[in-house]
């Protein structure tokens, strides 16, 4: 896919970084969406079938590469419902700003029952969040904290 190059974004308009932009990599691949205007997170979905076995793990594939906002990163984290009905959790996931792959998510069956996810099933969420890059200084004695 072309045109998702870290130059790229050095030359958009400031406007243009307000959004979430996302490219489909295959047929397979659904649109991010919002449950609400005012939800957090966008629902990822599976681009295909995949049984996860008990107490067991899958890298399921959205097909979809993204790219965030500036001064954001994006964190994959779990839909409620998935986890409380089913067993189901999320790997922690941590997108940076300037990664370009495709987006997959690590999906834990917790259960005694075999779990299957159809395509198009949302799996996650897509919380994007602002970040600040500090500088990193060694220094000789950590700093005493200030008395409360």
């Amino acid at each position: 896919v072309r045109g998702f190059e870290t130059s790229t974004i050095k030359n958009m308009p400031e406007e243009r970084m307000k959004s979430l932009k996302f490219v489909k990599l295959s047929p397979q691949a659904l649109s991010p969406s919002k449950g609400s205007d005012k939800a957090a997170g966008f629902d990822l979905k599976s681009a295909y079938k995949y049984v996860i076995e008990p107490r067991s793990k899958a890298m399921v594939k959205t097909d979809l590469k993204i790219m965030l906002p500036e001064g954001c990163y994006g964190r994959i984290a779990p839909r409620s419902g998935l986890t409380w009905k089913n067993g189901i959790d999320v790997g922690a996931g941590v997108i940076d700003e300037d990664y370009r792959g495709d987006v997959r998510v690590i999906l834990f069956n917790h259960s005694d029952e075999p779990f299957t996810i159809e395509a198009g099933d949302r799996i996650a969420q897509l919380i994007c969040e602002k970040i600040y890059y500090p500088e990193l200084e060694e220094v000789q004695i950590a700093p005493l904290a200030a008395a409360a």
